[in-house]
């Protein structure tokens, strides 16, 4: 039985993570800034820690003590970005890595798993990018790159240190749950042109990629975490409206996605044409991959 810890383990991905690895037989330690958390009455083998993560605490001596650590904490994007707001979502991730890995116990065979975003590549237009792929320019890009470059440091206390770049989750919650109402009511459709590219990954493969990752111990650095068979947004849109039975092709147009959302909506339209080339490299296979086979088996689940 491993101790592990999740960070922003209130969270779509955190929850999920935790489920799984409480029912594989591994004690759990969630932590975040809510003040209960329901599996805490659900799971013998389930800690939760009520913690601000951005400051260094007593929290800390969970991680010092952990054999894993999946560090997914981060306030949500999916908000109008001002500036006060903008701080947090940097606070949130950077000084939350920060502390995790002045946590980390040194000279221990620790593992850190941090989460990342594809967001880091910026606006790509049609180049296919690896995780050698630079990073690119915005906000995103910058609170990426710093974010990844906090986790790193944790190599010298001798930790193994994977970076997960997540493209959009798809599952029961998360992105996928803002987008289903519109598509339900027959007015789902592609973001602006919908010509940029979307990169995307069924909780299901990110959930066993990231315990193929704890268990085999030659398997480290960069992951991109997106299905191998990326799709253009606007052909998202029409086959998540036919799992749906519904249509797919009312579009948002972009200069209202960017005059509601501001520098979000803008981030909205970017293109990633993320692969997920070093797992595929390293032997990991994909239960869904290709998006048709994701968005049909959560709709039926």
């Amino acid at each position: 039985m491993k101790r592990i810890v999740i960070t922003g383990a209130s969270g779509f991905v955190g929850k999920v993570l935790s489920e799984h690895f409480l029912e594989q037989g591994h004690h759990v330690t969630g932590m975040g800034t809510s003040g209960t958390h329901p599996f805490s009455d659900t799971h013998d083998h389930f800690q939760w820690v009520s913690a601000d993560t951005t400051q260094p605490g007593v929290w800390q001596k969970q991680v010092e003590q952990a054999h894993v650590v999946i560090n997914l904490a981060g306030r949500n994007i999916f908000r109008y970005w001002t500036k006060k707001y903008k701080q947090a979502i940097y606070d949130s991730r950077v000084m939350t890595t920060q502390n995790v890995v002045d946590a980390l116990a040194k000279g221990r065979d620790q593992v850190l798993l941090n989460a990342s975003a594809v967001g880091i590549y910026g606006d790509c237009k049609e180049t296919v990018l690896t995780e050698t792929s630079p990073p690119g320019q915005g906000f995103l890009a910058d609170v990426c790159r710093i974010w990844e470059k906090q986790a790193l440091q944790a190599e010298q206390k001798g930790a193994r240190v994977s970076i997960l770049r997540f493209g959009v989750v798809l599952g029961n919650g998360g992105a996928l749950s803002k987008m289903l109402p519109a598509f339900k009511m027959f007015v789902g459709g592609p973001l602006g042109s919908g010509n940029h590219w979307f990169p995307w990954i069924h909780i299901t493969d990110l959930t066993r990629a990231v315990a193929w990752l704890i268990e085999n111990e030659d398997q480290y650095g960069v992951f991109n975490f997106t299905g191998p068979l990326p799709v253009r947004q606007k052909e998202f849109a029409k086959m998540l409206g036919a799992a749906l039975n519904r249509p797919g092709f009312m579009p948002a147009p972009a200069f209202m996605i960017k005059l509601l959302m501001g520098e979000l909506g803008a981030s909205l339209l970017q293109s990633q044409k993320a692969i997920p080339d070093n797992l595929q490299s390293g032997g990991f296979s994909f239960e869904f991959p290709d998006v048709v086979s994701a968005l049909n088996d959560i709709v039926k689940n």
